[in-house]
């Protein structure tokens, strides 16, 4: 699994011109299910998530979690994350789960983030357009 991790003031999803998905200060996800992903790499990745501290405290340290700042998650599947680059310049993507289990993990995934916070999802597949006001920036790559 890819996760590029963005703390954000406020994000929003779009199709067709609708917002499907807002939250205000919280983390974007950009996430992408790999081949070789298993149910169980699941639990891991939402662990790390919403007890990593990248939040400031009081002193304006990044001490505190999304779980410590009640923030939410607005989480998108982004399958390019798995774009291989090295050959020619068109990219590859041979390296995601199929797109039925991808969505299945995804869907999956969310609902484990659902356990311990807030949670506004994108649509798995569709045309997306993501307004966001990043904060810091803080990006992170998992």
């Amino acid at each position: 699994m890819k996760v590029v991790i963005q703390r954000v003031k406020h994000a929003s999803v779009s199709v067709d011109n609708k917002v499907i998905g807002k939250i205000d200060k919280g983390l974007l996800l950009l996430s992408c299910i790999m081949e070789e992903d298993e149910d169980k790499d699941l639990d891991y990745f939402v662990k790390k998530i919403v007890n990593m501290r990248i939040f400031e405290d009081e002193k304006g340290l990044m001490n505190k979690s999304l779980i410590d700042v009640s923030g939410s998650i607005l989480s998108i599947s982004q399958f390019t994350l798995a774009a291989n680059t090295k050959k020619g310049n068109r990219p590859s993507f041979l390296g995601v789960k199929e797109k039925t289990e991808a969505k299945r993990m995804y869907e999956l995934f969310n609902e484990k983030l659902r356990n311990h916070v807030k949670v506004e999802t994108g649509e798995f597949g569709a045309d997306m357009k993501i307004d966001v006001l990043l904060d810091g920036p803080i990006t992170i790559e998992m």
